[in-house]
């Protein structure tokens, strides 16, 4: 069984970057796909960025595409979150879960969320 939990977030100025990590610990060999979320105040939670599958393939929302960058580290059984150009509207909790594709994210293992604020 595998458990994530997030860390990375903070206060930072709008135009600015912060680096997000989720970190796993246990294993669970049917795991192949790992994503972002957030939840902004007052609106349900949205998908950021997923990576998965053997090949890495990345997918990003509009709002983050070109901004934010996903992608992992083996080794360290972790994902991270590069945000770069913030911008207000970027302030959210931020999640990271770990799933099997077929299963879908919602059997996922979800972290308890890193506060992200960007001031403008």
């Amino acid at each position: 069984q595998v458990e994530v939990a997030e860390s990375g977030g903070g206060l930072v100025q709008a135009g600015g970057s912060l680096r997000l990590s989720c970190t796993a610990s246990g294993s669970d060999a049917s795991v192949n796909a790992r994503g972002w979320y957030r939840q902004r105040p007052g609106n349900q939670r949205e998908l950021v960025a997923t990576i998965f599958g053997g090949a890495d393939t990345t997918t990003y929302a509009d709002s983050v595409s070109g901004r934010f960058s996903i992608f992992r580290d083996n080794a360290r059984n972790t994902v991270y979150l590069q945000m770069n150009k913030l911008k207000p509207e970027d302030t959210a909790v931020y999640y990271c879960n770990w799933w099997n594709l077929a299963a879908g994210p919602s059997f996922g293992a979800w972290g308890q969320g890193t506060q992200v604020t960007v001031s403008s």
